[in-house]
């Protein structure tokens, strides 16, 4: 059993008490503060939904462009191995956040002890990067075309065919469930600034192929479905405006696909959380439930969800019946 729910508007510090809101109007005033600074096409509306465990529920509905609006992102592949860590990105090793730079690019057979690794011309020093979206989609998929082994992937936004545009469908009220569901399933949730917060990247099927697809400083990439989003929160995602931090835990910086808030991986005084449990969660001193984003090398933003968890949807006027399983946007 997971403990009492945290109330979504209560959280966000717009009501007096902790107490949940009376109207569907005000929690759509508080959602639309929350997400203030981020690229919202529609919504938020309330909106019935059935959740993962087939829990009948309210649920915010929210279309959001993957756009952030407070920066531009990128860089992530460097061009030259003489580049400095300003050209590229951010890559995981080791439980940890390293610079894809040019040296760590001309480094990749030593540093995992294997010589088939070469993303360079030896002679210039030039670098295989993808360019175009038919070199993403071939080498951002699990299966990497032989042709673009050894080689850094990136995928830049404006190639994409389209925008990438995302309804997410919350539960206004985290609902419990029996079992925790992996993230790599529904995704983490959705940050303040409109961006997908992800489950895991699939960084041995990246290895595997001899390939190194970065994250920008700010811990996010493209893919040609979701297109911008999240594998690692970093110090870009700041406490969202105007929402105020309560009881030394910092504001939150996100909502989880179930409807607790994320809150940064430390506490307001740089403290790290105590007692969480295996999906990165715990109960502050109000009692309240909420999770701590994960470090920023872990692959896990959260390490699980703990209720049950709405829907991301392709169809901005879509119903959410997430007991249905269904295929990742």
């Amino acid at each position: 059993m997971i403990p009492k729910a945290t109330l979504l508007c209560a959280s966000l510090a717009a009501l007096p008490g902790n107490v949940k809101a009376d109207t569907n109007g005000d929690w759509l005033h508080d959602l639309n503060h929350f997400f203030e600074v981020a690229d919202v096409r529609a919504g938020p509306e309330v909106v019935d939904c059935t959740l993962s465990e087939g829990a009948e529920a309210e649920c915010f509905r929210i279309t959001v462009a993957a756009n952030p609006l407070t920066y531009t992102p990128g860089p992530w592949c460097p061009t030259h191995i003489s580049d400095d860590s300003e050209a590229g990105g951010i890559w995981f090793l080791d439980g940890e956040t390293v610079d894809v730079d040019g040296d760590f690019i001309s480094r990749l057979s030593e540093i995992y002890g294997d010589t088939n690794w070469q993303l360079y011309d030896p002679d210039t020093g030039d670098i295989r990067y993808t360019g175009t979206l038919q070199e993403c989609e071939a080498a951002a998929r699990p299966d990497v075309d032989p042709d673009y082994q050894n080689y850094c992937v990136q995928c830049l936004p404006q190639t994409l065919p389209e925008e990438a545009v995302v309804t997410y469908v919350i539960p206004l009220e985290p609902v419990a469930a029996s079992l925790t569901t992996p993230t790599n399933m529904s995704g983490s949730g959705v940050a303040y600034n409109g961006v997908r917060l992800d489950g895991p990247a699939p960084v041995d099927a990246i290895l595997g192929a001899y390939t190194i697809a970065p994250f920008d400083d700010c811990g996010g990439h493209v893919n040609p479905f979701v297109g911008y989003h999240y594998h690692a929160v970093t110090d870009c995602l700041d406490e969202a405006p105007g929402v105020a931090e309560a009881d030394n835990h910092g504001a939150p910086i996100g909502v989880a696909m179930d409807g607790f808030l994320i809150l940064p991986h430390l506490m307001a005084d740089g403290a790290a959380p105590e007692n969480l449990d295996q999906c990165n969660g715990h109960a502050g001193e109000d009692g309240n439930y909420h999770y701590h984003a994960g470090e920023a090398g872990s692959n896990a933003i959260l390490g699980c969800l703990t209720a049950q968890t709405g829907c991301t949807l392709d169809d901005p006027d879509g119903t959410c019946d997430a007991s249905v399983r269904r295929p990742r946007p």
